[in-house]
């Protein structure tokens, strides 16, 4: 089985690391340390040496409380990166919910799109249809500002699980072929520790849909309020996270330590080999 990025066709027969690389100025993960085109650039590049599979490129937070950024400011900030990475020798994903800038991301050779609003605004379905990327379609409640006051759910999975399914299906009547298309249930996104952890628990019944299962956890609140963390500190328990998804049925792991997680993964890998 593959999943297919616009050139690229990567294998799914071992799980995918998705590196991370925020261009935004107000990160929860790392504060901004990005936000310049030169660092970002050399950043995502030091993730390929570190065996990332994808690079997904983010100009606009999408942490809890967020302000929303226009579409001239995440434009400034994402397509000198993409500029600066042509030619690396994996897919390179552009992490935004406007049409617009999924235009211009293609246009500009990204490879995958990741959309925190699953296709929903109007004009990104075409734009994505009418290329050969991949898309990521994710499940949040709300938004980014107010999602995470007091997310409810009657039942997190079915619900999650029904809405992925649906979007799955509306992208493919759109034309976007089923090799092109990963889900991805939004951990964090309006949703509260019990939620998630349902959620990770279940990724199985994610995959029953029948396209790779993304799971981005890395360095997240939840694994903070399970241990106490601060966001520097959750390095360690991020990469279990990672690998307990995986477990569960994960394809794709959306990381910020990826020469860690590559680690771990081989050892896991390795183990259930023999097994």
């Amino acid at each position: 089985m593959f999943f297919r990025c616009g050139k690229f066709s990567l294998s799914l027969s071992r799980p995918l690391i998705m590196g991370i690389v925020n261009v935004t100025p107000d990160s929860f993960s790392d504060g901004g340390k990005l936000v310049s085109t030169p660092a970002a650039i050399n950043h995502a590049k030091q993730l390929v040496e570190e065996g990332a599979d994808i690079l997904d490129i983010g100009g606009e937070s999408t942490r809890p409380g967020a302000e929303p950024v226009n579409l001239d400011e995440e434009l400034q900030r994402v397509l000198p990166v993409l500029e600066g990475l042509k030619g690396v020798n994996v897919p390179v994903s552009v992490d935004t919910y406007k049409p617009e800038v999924m235009r211009a991301a293609i246009s500009a050779g990204a490879s995958m799109i990741n959309d925190v609003n699953a296709l929903l605004a109007p004009g990104a379905m075409e734009s994505v249809a009418a290329s050969d990327t991949a898309v990521c379609l994710m499940h949040k409640q709300g938004e980014p500002k107010t999602m995470q006051q007091n997310p409810q759910y009657e039942d997190v999975l079915t619900e999650v699980a029904d809405f992925l399914k649906a979007r799955v299906a509306a992208a493919e009547a759109a034309g976007v072929a089923r090799e092109r298309i990963c889900i991805d249930p939004g951990i964090g996104f309006g949703k509260n520790l019990e939620h998630n952890l349902a959620l990770l628990k279940n990724i199985s019944r994610l995959k029953s849909i029948g396209v790779p299962v993304l799971i981005g956890v890395s360095r997240k609140s939840l694994l903070g309020k399970i241990l106490g963390l601060e966001v520097y500190d959750r390095v360690q328990v991020s990469v279990v996270a990672a690998i307990l998804a995986v477990s569960q049925g994960a394809a794709i792991v959306r990381v910020h330590d990826v020469k860690a997680t590559k680690d771990a993964l081989a050892v896991y890998r390795a183990v259930n080999s023999e097994q």
